[in-house]
């Protein structure tokens, strides 16, 4: 062992191993505000025996300890990661950097407190020119090992050395032309060959030296790229907006890459337990054939195979249904997880208290109390924060004045009438002069999220229901559409384009997250409420205050 302080481990607190996922016992159990929400719901969910990939954690302490140095990494800090990869090595079977059995992991955040899309992750750390031809060895499919690769190299970049999507996109755009596709998942292993040495001359390109190609350097400095996050733009203004403290840190987790873009009966998605706009007890998913998580969470794609999922993975979508009343069994609430699926086999990756509308909380916590789950005072207790008397939703009063420009999936309840504005500088503008805004954007990210919060809803082209920008819009009660097929935006003439009708910056529109409908100009709305749900909660209160 080195130098580092064994208090700010997970895995040496008071002598303490714990390597989630795997054979481990211990003696004390961790706590959230040690190894963050992230890492104490996974090993949470390894005691109920749902599948978990293994993985070590970095408690929050040496994150605070990073920003405490003036940001500089702890001594030792490389030694650690050695002797913990080791670990994964003996519960994986595979060998970190090998040429014929390589493992790869995730490095992903873990504040005490859920910020969903607000710190950075690094995936498929590992991947290198040395153990490409083991991972070939392992699958069999060249495809799967150049989209690996090609994602490493451009999520390493991005995260690590900040260097803006922007290039990396054009060199992608550049090589779908050439071989006359119209999307990435055109491209054949030599397509994905090509686009990754184009990516790698990128990244040498404005980072000065070329990708890291021992595999402990790329985890050493992903880590230290995630304790950075922390004090990021987005991670500020969330923990700004949530009146979270600045100085609790986020842990670091390092957990074995399991894949969802290893074929036709793999994939990546995430699921709550119920509808989050709602409080429906329905499992609400979204899911991609051939992806990585990021493809679902980051905004950038559509998420079109939810319903798919049942007809061409029957078990998987049954194992679905039983984990999420397993989650909710052992949470108590209802919950937000994303899982891959590799070969057919189910992975859970993580859990969270989903992050809800005001109406769905209410009916949840009524429904939750009928069912037996939470007892009236906790679900008074989980109420506490929010103004039941401004708890309701709009609706649209439809006429024959009514004209629908476009169709997207609803993402969020209820109706915004407001302004277009193409991006969050033009919405926090819009709201500053006292107007509504609808933020209007291609895609969307967590980026955006001083204009998520300025605006009245939010209407974007890609992306689907369980992206963090969709996540956080839900939760400050936004209005929220996505997977808008027909939206074009053009930033330079500051208009966009609902179905061919061209509209420009500043335009009214309407959009209703119960129909999916983008309407023109203002609509007229008529309120409702859940009475019931609010009278059978203002009797718990009586009885509370009675007793």
């Amino acid at each position: 062992m080195t130098t580092i302080d064994r208090g700010h481990a997970i895995v040496e607190q008071q002598g303490l191993t714990l390597l989630i996922g795997a054979e481990t016992s211990t003696a004390v159990a961790p706590t959230p505000e040690a190894i963050g929400f992230k890492a104490y719901n996974l090993w949470r969910m390894e005691r109920v025996g749902l599948r978990v990939p293994p993985a070590f954690v970095l408690d929050t302490g040496f994150c605070r300890g990073y920003f405490g140095r003036g940001k500089v990494a702890p001594p030792g800090l490389r030694e650690l990661l050695a002797s913990k990869i080791r670990d994964l090595e003996r519960a994986s079977g595979l060998v970190f950097g090998s040429a014929r059995r390589p493992l790869l992991v995730s490095v992903r955040s873990g504040a005490p407190v859920s910020m969903p899309g607000m710190m950075d992750t690094v995936l498929d750390i590992g991947m290198c020119e040395a153990t490409l031809p083991g991972l070939l060895r392992l699958t069999g499919n060249p495809r799967f090992v150049w989209d690996n690769y090609r994602r490493f190299v451009q999520s390493f970049a991005e995260v690590v050395h900040r260097v803006p999507a922007q290039h990396f996109d054009t060199a992608l755009a550049a090589r779908m032309r050439e071989h006359g596709a119209t999307t990435l998942r055109e491209l054949d292993f030599q397509g994905l060959r090509a686009l990754t040495r184009d990516y790698l001359d990128v990244f040498e390109e404005f980072v000065g030296k070329p990708l890291p190609q021992r595999p402990l350097d790329q985890l050493e400095a992903a880590v230290v790229a995630v304790w950075f996050s922390w004090a990021g733009d987005k991670a500020v203004e969330y923990r700004r907006l949530n009146a979270l403290s600045d100085d609790l840190g986020t842990a670091v987790t390092v957990q074995q890459m399991v894949f969802g873009n290893a074929g036709g009966t793999s994939g990546a998605g995430v699921a709550f337990t119920r509808d989050p706009a709602s409080g429906e007890p329905v499992l609400y998913v979204d899911f991609m054939f051939n992806a990585q998580g990021e493809d679902v969470v980051s905004g950038r794609h559509r998420t079109p195979d939810g319903e798919r999922l049942a007809a061409v993975l029957p078990e998987v979508a049954a194992e679905l249904v039983a984990i999420s009343r397993r989650l909710e069994a052992e949470f108590r609430d209802m919950q937000e997880f994303e899982f891959t699926v590799q070969d057919g086999k189910l992975h859970v990756l993580q859990t969270r208290g989903g992050k809800r509308m005001p109406w769905a909380a209410v009916t949840i916590v009524v429904d939750q109390v009928e069912e037996g789950l939470i007892t009236e005072t906790a679900a008074l207790d989980r109420l506490a924060t929010i103004d039941l008397e401004r708890v309701e939703r709009l609706r649209v009063v439809r006429s024959d004045e009514t004209r629908v420009l476009s169709r997207a999936v609803s993402a969020g309840i209820g109706v915004a009438v407001g302004e277009i504005a193409l991006d969050a500088s033009r919405a926090q503008d819009v709201a500053a002069a006292g107007r509504m805004a609808i933020l209007v954007r291609e895609n969307t990210s967590t980026e955006d999220i001083s204009g998520i919060a300025a605006a009245a809803g939010l209407v974007t082209a890609a992306g689907g229901r369980t992206s963090h920008a969709a996540v956080v819009a839900r939760q400050l009660d936004k209005v929220c559409l996505v997977g808008c097929e027909t939206l074009i935006v053009d930033l330079e003439r500051r208009r966009c384009s609902f179905g061919g009708e061209w509209l420009t910056e500043g335009t009214i529109i309407s959009i209703d997250g119960h129909s999916g409908e983008v309407l023109a100009g203002a609509v007229q709305v008529e309120l409702e409420r859940p009475v019931d749900d609010l009278r059978k909660i203002a009797a718990w209160r009586a009885v509370a205050k009675a007793a």
